[in-house]
């Protein structure tokens, strides 16, 4: 189904902008709309890899004019969301290669249980494992330099056991496998990175929707800063630019923003249950600007003005924030 420039709602008139953030927002989208397909019109942009001297750099995949570039998939199942999300984008097996190593990059930052929505939700984890490893992936990595004591945070958000059991290898963040890598960023230049990160085919990036003190959300690009060590919160003093530099420094395969439970308020922390929405939807899309925009629009109702970091990675070429633009697949299952 193709929807027009501007969609009759009884007496409102809604723009394919306003129609998408509403999707979000809705406490669900109905079982009538299960099926719909959404075509928006002219893709955005995507850069050239840039390639570093030392480290491998850039993970992405030619577009397809064909595909989608956003799915947005709701259901009471979240692995299921997440197999759905990776389908309408035309399958795994357009992101991964038979042979390559993989690397899922959850956020499982903070010692927290999965109901207190402060990482990445372990079902959706463990399903982006299972779909690389049947698209004939070598390797499937699950790994993130917590903020609190790694296997605390490994064990207690039901990642490790979920991917483990998946067919992953779950790495903890050994002081010994940091690395200094020169970033090329205009903010980050050498920086102590995990290792793990360096040297694999792909990455999936699946954070969680959050609320945090400093940027407003902690989505996709916020995500990376899971990646490195050393100081890290040296880094808030410019964290805008510092997040587009890791975003393009990494540049991931594919962006899957786990909005099954939102933490709203008192973030990237939480702890509080009733700081927890629990939405039932995830977003997925090639173009990490767009995903970041989208989401926190609908969620949080925050322009793309008021997330600097936004326009600096559209100016930089990572994506568009114009995420009404992309062409957008939306299902209920």
């Amino acid at each position: 189904m193709t929807i027009p420039e501007k969609i009759e709602s009884g007496n409102t008139t809604l723009s394919r902008r306003e129609a998408l953030i509403r999707l979000l927002r809705a406490a669900g989208i109905g079982a009538g709309a299960a099926g719909l397909a959404v075509w928006l019109s002219q893709r955005s942009s995507h850069p050239e890899v840039a390639i570093a001297s030392n480290v491998k750099r850039g993970h992405t995949i030619a577009p397809n004019p064909a595909l989608p570039e956003m799915a947005i998939i709701e259901g009471n199942d979240a692995a299921q969301l997440a197999r759905q999300a990776v389908e309408e984008l035309g399958g795994m097996k357009r992101f991964v290669s038979r042979g390559d190593i993989v690397l899922v990059k959850p956020n499982i930052g903070w010692d927290r249980t999965p109901e207190q929505a402060a990482n990445t939700n372990p079902e959706v984890v463990a399903e982006m494992v299972r779909q690389c490893l049947q698209s004939g992936a070598k390797r499937v990595l699950v790994t993130d330099v917590s903020c609190n004591e790694a296997r605390r945070c490994f064990q207690r958000s039901g990642i490790a056991a979920a991917a483990q059991a998946a067919g992953a290898e779950v790495i903890l963040p050994d002081p010994s496998r940091f690395k200094e890598v020169d970033l090329k960023g205009e903010v980050l230049t050498r920086w102590q990175v995990f290792d793990a990160f360096l040297n694999v085919d792909k990455i999936i990036n699946v954070p969680i929707a959050k609320h945090h003190a400093l940027t407003g959300t902690t989505l996709g690009m916020k995500n990376w800063y899971g990646i490195l060590g050393g100081s890290r919160n040296q880094l808030h003093q410019k964290i805008h630019e510092s997040l587009v530099d890791l975003a393009d420094f990494m540049r991931p395969t594919l962006t899957v923003v786990d909005c099954y439970r939102i933490l709203l308020r008192n973030g990237p922390t939480g702890g509080n249950l009733e700081d927890v929405l629990l939405k039932k939807t995830l977003v997925a899309s090639t173009d990490p600007v767009a995903v970041d925009a989208y989401v926190a629009k609908s969620i949080w109702n925050l322009e793309a003005s008021s997330l600097p970091y936004l326009g600096m990675a559209a100016r930089r070429g990572l994506g568009t924030m114009e995420f009404e633009k992309l062409r957008t697949r939306i299902k209920t299952i």
